[in-house]
């Protein structure tokens, strides 16, 4: 069963850091690109970040730009996601997806470009 799974969410407070991991079971990751995704309540799912399947290539929302990085390590069959300077609005649900398609392209951003799917981990950003 391909499954993906989303962890590192928590709390922390204002100008903090997580690395949220995603990791996959089932297959393996280095075959595809994989986006990183926030829905807070009431908002649209916001694509924030791709990365090719090799590493070589990376994608930032302007949102996230400069405090986010995105990263992977095919060995370990997972993706991270360093989130810096964390700000209240960053608060939300954080999903990985993964795309059959090996480099992230202009729409990164589009969910409907994925195959699979994480959870979700919750990152609550708070003092």
């Amino acid at each position: 069963q391909l499954q993906l799974v989303e962890s590192g969410g928590g709390l922390v407070q204002p100008g903090g850091s997580l690395r949220l991991s995603c990791a996959a079971s089932g297959f393996t990751l280095n075959s595809y690109s994989i986006g990183w995704f926030r829905q807070a309540p009431g908002k649209e799912r916001e694509g924030l970040s791709c990365i090719s399947s090799s590493g070589g290539s990376t994608n930032y929302a302007d949102s996230v730009k400069g405090r986010f990085t995105v990263s992977r390590d095919n060995a370990k069959n997972t993706v991270y996601l360093q989130m810096n300077s964390l700000k209240p609005e960053d608060t939300a649900v954080y999903y990985c997806a993964a795309d059959t398609i090996h480099i992230c392209g202009a729409y990164y951003q589009n969910p409907y470009k994925y195959d699979y799917w994480g959870q979700g981990t919750q990152v609550t950003v708070s003092s």
